[in-house]
């Protein structure tokens, strides 16, 4: 099972759309050990003072699929789910000042909670879900796909290209233009897809 993950993918208004797009999307990929699943409370990593949390919507690939064409491309999604993509922001600047890779800051065990994932048939009109974060039951992250750089289909197209997609590959899908921010030990986060609590869980 792959994770992969698309960074810089949201707009605060939609009439930025258009002009964000160049044709290159930001793709990183999460190992398996990084996810949590099952609402289980996530260990606060001790090696960063500074852990980011990101809310995405996650797309399951339910079909194997190579160079897919953006028109086929929303048959491919089984199911969506949200999770929280983590970064150790420390880390991160660490590794970018001498041009390393992301590996580290992103792929470390719990820097991928998931929720349970709903059938993609539940979702009338893909371009326009609501999701939502929040944190100790304060609002911190609202977003709607229709602020989405590249939308589903465009990223499962681009992606496709460069490597197969093959069932049960989850994509997480970018977080909101505006309201990330540091986590700590003690917060519990909550994360819905249509005001329905899907992911629910406490840092530890």
């Amino acid at each position: 099972m792959k994770i992969l993950a698309i960074g810089k993918n949201y707009v605060n208004n939609i009439e930025e759309v258009a002009s964000n797009k160049n044709g290159q999307q930001i793709i990183f990929s999460k190992p398996e050990s990084s996810l949590v699943t099952d609402n289980k409370d996530v260990e606060f990593p001790s090696f960063t003072n500074e852990l980011i949390y990101e809310a995405e919507l996650v797309i399951k690939i339910g079909e194997k699929g190579k160079n897919i064409s953006e028109a086929d491309a929303v048959s491919y999604i089984s199911e969506l789910g949200i999770g929280i993509d983590y970064t150790a922001k420390d880390v991160l600047t660490a590794y970018r000042d001498v041009k390393g890779p992301w590996d580290l800051a992103k792929g470390f065990d719990g820097a991928a909670p998931i929720s349970s994932f709903k059938p993609i048939s539940n979702f009338s009109d893909l371009n326009n879900i609501n999701f939502d974060l929040k944190i100790n039951g304060e609002q911190l992250q609202t977003g709607n796909t229709s602020l989405m750089i590249y939308n589903f289909a465009e990223i499962i197209s681009y992606v496709s290209g460069f490597m197969t997609l093959e069932p049960g590959d989850l994509i997480f899908t970018g977080t909101p233009a505006h309201g990330t921010g540091k986590i700590f030990k003690e917060d519990r986060l909550q994360a819905s897809i249509e005001g329905e609590i899907l992911l629910d869980f406490k840092m530890v």
